[in-house]
């Protein structure tokens, strides 16, 4: 997709005030499909800051797609989907990815949260965005057939933002968490407190209390998270063993990571590999 699809602009995450894009190339259609094919050889193609006037689901079959807002950093796997609202400013990268995406007017699915968010997708909903493809947002019109199927998938969607799941790491403003957490993703094999405090000169203490105050959680927390979620980006995109994707990642044995794995994402690293493998098949 290129800046200007389906009613995009460039923005700035630090903007006052998001500027509201007006309905551009999709022609006015309450809702529509678009499919991205990104070339697997490819290195990840990024898109800048930029908003839809419409709100956006993305579905991933292959690959992974990483949606960046002010607030929070999603991280996206196969067969899951990122939701984002219209107005949010964001920038995306897709790394060796092919997705779908639906598009709908604000009035279709109803959400004032105005964040974006990573939902599971069912085997329903999946085969639902695949055949929307058949109306592309960029149509020149539309008809009683392609209105009640996109109301429907709308109700679907609605109903699935309560399910709403926890692949994604928090952003800060503060230039030392900041810091902090870029240190920590970079060195997930073997960063522990004092390393990372000693990396950007701070106290452990004071780490704790700024790292808790910017972000809600534990610098821990976010380490945890940070590790599971770029495990999740290596089981897709690599065919590394189980044992050496925990230690990239810093865990002292496969059964630690296999463990900390399935209380984050629901599933153990074999399963989720082997349900990426069958549905890149299907």
């Amino acid at each position: 997709m290129t800046a200007g699809s389906a009613g995009t602009a460039v923005l700035s995450p630090s903007a006052a005030n998001v500027r509201r894009v007006m309905p551009g190339p999709y022609g006015g259609m309450a809702a529509g499909s678009y499919a991205f094919e990104g070339d697997l050889r490819d290195p990840p193609a990024r898109m800048p800051w930029h908003s839809h006037d419409l709100h956006q689901l993305e579905y991933a079959f292959e690959g992974v797609v990483m949606v960046e807002t002010a607030a929070a950093r999603y991280r996206l796997p196969p067969r899951q989907a990122v939701w984002i609202p219209a107005g949010l400013a964001h920038k995306s990268t897709f790394a060796q990815a092919r997705t779908v995406s639906v598009f709908f007017e604000p009035s279709l699915v109803h959400d004032r949260s105005g964040r974006a968010r990573v939902l599971p997708v069912e085997p329903v909903l999946r085969e639902m965005m695949i055949y929307a493809l058949r109306w592309r947002i960029d149509r020149t019109f539309s008809d009683p057939v392609a209105d009640s199927y996109f109301e429907t998938l709308a109700h679907l969607v609605s109903d699935g933002m309560r399910y709403e799941l926890p692949f994604f790491l928090p952003t800060s403003t503060d230039p030392l968490v900041a810091a902090v957490m870029r240190h920590t993703d970079d060195h997930l094999d073997n960063v522990d407190l004092q390393q990372v405090c000693e990396a950007v000169r701070i106290s452990e203490r004071t780490l704790r209390r700024r790292f808790h105050a910017s972000t809600g959680m534990t610098w821990r927390q976010y380490t945890l998270h940070s590790r599971i979620l770029h495990a999740m980006t290596m089981l897709v995109e690599q065919d590394a063993t189980i044992t050496s994707v925990a230690t990239a990642v810093g865990f002292d044995s496969a059964s630690a990571f296999s463990r900390a794995f399935q209380g984050y994402t629901g599933g153990t690293p074999t399963a989720f590999r082997q349900k990426r493998d069958a549905l890149g098949n299907a």
